[in-house]
C-alpha cells in the first residue's frame, strides 16, 4: 500500500500514512492531535518551509493581514472550503504583516492572496476574496 506524507497542523511533525481515498481516522504519531483537522493552520517563518516542503498533499496558503477588510471577509468561506479537504489538502495562512519574510520571496503584491503549493512548489496562485465555492474549486484542481 502507498503511503504518504502529511505534516500534523498541531505539533508540525512529518506522519507518513496509508494513503487512502477517504479516512474515518487519522492522529498524529507524536502528538495525538487529529491530522483530519481542517482548521487553517497559523505558519510562522519556523513551521512555513516543514509545511510546503514536507506534505505530499496540496498545501493552500491565505496570505492575509489583520487591517485586510477583504481578508477578514474571505476568512470564513476560507474556512468552509478547507472543511471539504480533510487529508486531501491542507489550509494554511500567512499573516503578512506579522511575517512580512514569508510574503516578500512570492511578490505578493496583493492580499488576500491564496498560492497553492505542491511537491513544494507553488502550482497555483490567485489574489482577492474568493466565496468558498470557487476557493474549492481551485484547491480539486490539484487534489488526487
Amino acid at each position: 500500500m502507498a503511503n504518504i506524507h502529511v505534516v500534523c497542523p498541531h505539533c508540525h511533525k512529518v506522519n507518513r500514512i496509508p494513503l487512502k481515498e477517504h479516512y474515518n481516522k487519522a492522529v498524529c504519531g507524536y502528538c495525538r492531535g487529529s491530522l483530519l483537522d481542517t482548521h487553517p493552520v497559523e505558519l510562522t517563518p519556523e513551521t512555513f518551509h516543514i509545511h510546503i516542503q514536507k506534505s505530499d498533499i496540496p498545501v493552500v496558503v491565505d496570505f492575509w493581514a489583520p487591517w485586510c477588510g477583504p481578508c477578514r471577509m474571505m476568512a470564513p468561506a476560507y474556512e468552509e472550503a478547507a472543511e471539504r479537504f480533510p487529508l486531501k489538502a491542507q489550509f494554511a495562512k500567512v499573516n503578512t504583516e506579522q511575517f512580512q519574510q514569508l510574503a516578500a520571496p512570492f511578490g505578493i503584491r496583493g492580499i488576500p492572496t491564496i498560492i497553492v503549493f505542491k511537491g513544494g512548489v507553488e502550482v497555483d496562485r490567485v489574489s482577492g476574496a474568493l466565496p468558498a465555492g470557487q476557493i474549492a474549486e481551485l484547491v480539486a484542481r490539484h487534489t488526487g
